[in-house]
């Protein structure tokens, strides 16, 4: 098959030139502190090990995923692999020992001794950048970190699979599978109250997402000569990229009849005056949380006397929600409060063929025809948090202090419903809050954006002065 050999595009490396590349370079050590969330992730660690007392884990980081040809998508790290060692390296191992003792499999810095750290375009230093030291590693994530070369894999342990696949073919799963399985959900459910510095991290990623919801009122006049929805995408992702890591998941920039699809991500539509932009974006953090958060803008800065009517009904299903945090409360219980203003509003607007009551008989739920997602989620690493929680511990469970979590009613009129006036058709709301549970009730994290018509419309009017 050598007819069909095919070369890199960079030129070959001699010999001389390896062994000239390999001399002269200072030593590189350097002096780190231990990082401000090492305290919570070794408090993590002993919560997981006392999950599973004389187990051995296993939780890796996971690979670059190639996004074409040699050019790599930008690496994001497992959350469970972060939210145990803070570390955010592509390859990562992390190895919880049956004594408790945990162990971080890393590769470090890459060695002058070879030729990795200017031939690898993946790994090598002078192509991908200066990763830390096994010492570096181990003073600021404050456990012990070791070389990836050192990892067995020998001996039964529980794994978090799916995060990397060359782990997951070197232990080969135990019996039906039942033990990964297991760790995954604890991991998950694990996460779900928040720590104080968790909590903090929130705090500013609402922050900052409201400076780039500020940032896109500010760019809608400019959007409207031709930018469009893409545009202010752009516009968001600039303060993601300065005041974070990157968006926390794919804006969601949704003019006119986009915003009744409920994760438009194409963001290629026009902005136009008499229109509304539902604007549904999060700033992650360079720790890795997010916020998530929704408003709905009159693109000319005013909303007209029906657009204003549905907003403030999507407002009051809102605070009809809001209401129910607390403690002890069922989680579901601020999405039935939100979805009976949601049915008896659809009947004030002549929308449902039957009373509200009757809709919202659990046998019938036709309401939902304008309303079809749940009203919120949990939130924190991921922008849908600890996903892999049993239900009993999460949808069918009660709400604790440390939960953060969104709360998102929405209403949605699409375009070619027949069943609705042609003059609601093509129209979505959602406001969409991103809440701490207190000891007495709720913190609302993204309390710096708007939330009535009026207070929207003096918002923006005030950012374009």
């Amino acid at each position: 098959m050598a007819e069909f050999a095919t070369g890199s595009h960079d030129w070959p490396v001699t010999e001389a030139l390896t062994e000239f590349m390999k001399a002269g370079w200072a030593d590189g050590e350097r002096d780190v502190d231990p990082a401000d969330f090492a305290p919570y992730t070794e408090a993590r660690r002993k919560r997981l090990a006392a999950a599973f007392p004389g187990e051995r884990i296993i939780v890796p980081s996971g690979r670059m995923i190639p996004r074409s040809n040699d050019q790599d998508y930008r690496f994001r790290p497992h959350s469970a692999y972060v939210w145990l060692t803070g570390d955010q390296t592509s390859d990562g191992v992390f190895v919880l020992e049956p004594s408790g003792e945990g162990v971080l499999y890393l590769r470090p810095k890459s060695n002058r001794s070879d030729g990795e750290f200017f031939t690898d375009r993946r790994y090598g230093e002078l192509w991908a950048g200066r990763r830390p030291t096994l010492r570096e590693s181990t003073t600021s994530l404050g456990l012990e970190v070791r070389h990836i070369n050192e990892l067995s894999l020998a001996g039964p342990a529980r794994l978090l699979r799916g995060v990397d696949a060359t782990v997951d073919a070197d232990l080969p799963q135990r019996g039906d599978g039942r033990a990964d399985l297991e760790l995954s959900v604890v991991l998950s459910e694990l996460r779900l109250v928040k720590d104080e510095w968790e909590v903090g991290q929130m705090r500013l990623a609402c922050e900052v997402t409201a400076r780039g919801f500020e940032d896109v009122v500010r760019a809608l006049e400019f959007a409207k000569t031709g930018g469009g929805e893409r545009y202010l995408e752009g516009t968001f992702w600039r303060r993601a990229r300065t005041e974070g890591n990157d968006v926390g998941y794919h804006s969601i920039v949704a003019a006119g009849s986009h915003a009744t699809t409920l994760h438009w991500i194409e963001n290629n539509g026009p902005i136009r005056d008499g229109d509304l932009l539902l604007l549904d974006a999060g700033v992650e953090l360079t720790s890795l949380y997010t916020a998530d958060i929704t408003r709905v803008l009159p693109i000319s800065g005013r909303f007209t006397p029906l657009q204003r009517d549905v907003y403030e009904l999507s407002r009051r299903a809102n605070d009809a929600a809001l209401e129910t945090l607390k403690p002890g409360a069922e989680y579901r219980d601020f999405h039935r409060a939100a979805m009976r203003v949601m049915a008896h509003g659809l009947e004030d607007l002549g929308v449902l063929p039957v009373p509200a009551e009757q809709a919202l008989d659990p046998e019938s739920t036709i309401y939902r025809r304008w309303t079809l997602c749940g009203s919120g989620h949990m939130i924190g690493l991921d922008v849908h948090d600890c996903g892999r929680a049993r239900a009993t511990n999460y949808l069918d469970g009660r709400l604790e202090p440390g939960h953060v979590l969104t709360v998102e009613p929405g209403i949605y009129f699409q375009p070619d419903d027949l069943l609705i006036p042609e003059e609601l058709r093509g129209m979505g709301f959602r406001i969409e809050e991103d809440l701490l549970i207190t000891a007495d009730g709720y913190e609302m994290l993204s309390h710096q954006l708007p939330r009535t018509a009026s207070d929207v419309e003096s918002w923006m009017a005030d950012l374009v002065r």
